[in-house]
């Protein structure tokens, strides 16, 4: 394959990844909606990050990091539902939606961009699923990528960082169009609704790591 094949193969990847309904999707959603585009973004670019890291250890074939980060599922998987489960129940207390659009998108308890961005990209690297996801994508295209003469895994990372990124700028572009036709009782009720799946998405996290 070519460095223009494994960007483009590896552009899909991101996007497909990122793009499926989850906890990361669910805190673009109510965070642009709350807090703005800005907000929105910054969430979605720190699980873009992650996914373009987690690449970046596929393209490179890390096999020991790999190995430690799978054999680490468990205390990860805790750690991330734990996080989860403090984001549901920050989301459920949070302060009435109709404070924050009369302060301008709420000043006061406005989480900071360098927060957001740093609060999803530490869920994303603590999410097994992710790690298992990309270690069988790039597995398996980091394996072409050996076979080429003179191949470089950048094309790959800088695929993944992109494909995630876009999916993210075009979420949080689309749902920041529609911000100012939800009313305050709308936007309790997209609260609630946030906090109870990300709840939701903790205890399936945990209930998965049971013996079958």
């Amino acid at each position: 394959m070519s460095a223009t094949e494994h960007f483009g193969a590896a552009l899909w990847v991101g996007l497909a990844i990122a793009a499926p309904v989850g906890p990361i999707g669910l805190l673009v959603i109510q965070r642009t909606l709350r807090h703005g585009r800005a907000a929105g973004l910054a969430t979605g670019l720190g699980a873009a990050v992650a996914d373009a890291l987690y690449g970046a250890l596929g393209a490179f074939g890390v096999t020991s990091l790999i190995d430690a980060l799978q054999a680490a599922r468990v205390p990860l998987a805790l750690a991330g539902g734990g996080f989860l489960l403090w984001l549901a129940w920050r989301t459920w207390r949070s302060a009435p939606p109709a404070q924050a659009v009369a302060q301008d998108a709420g000043v006061a308890g406005r989480p900071g961009l360098a927060g957001a961005f740093a609060g999803t990209f530490a869920l994303t690297l603590g999410n097994p699923a992710t790690i298992l996801s990309f270690v069988a994508v790039f597995g398996t295209l980091g394996a072409s990528l050996g076979r080429g003469a003179g191949a470089s895994p950048w094309p790959m990372i800088a695929g993944v960082l992109l494909g995630s990124a876009a999916w993210w700028l075009l979420l949080s572009s689309a749902v920041g169009a529609l911000r100012g036709r939800f009313d305050a009782r709308a936007m309790r009720r997209v609260n609630a609704v946030s906090a109870l799946a990300l709840a939701g998405f903790a205890l399936w996290q945990w209930v998965a790591l049971l013996p079958r």
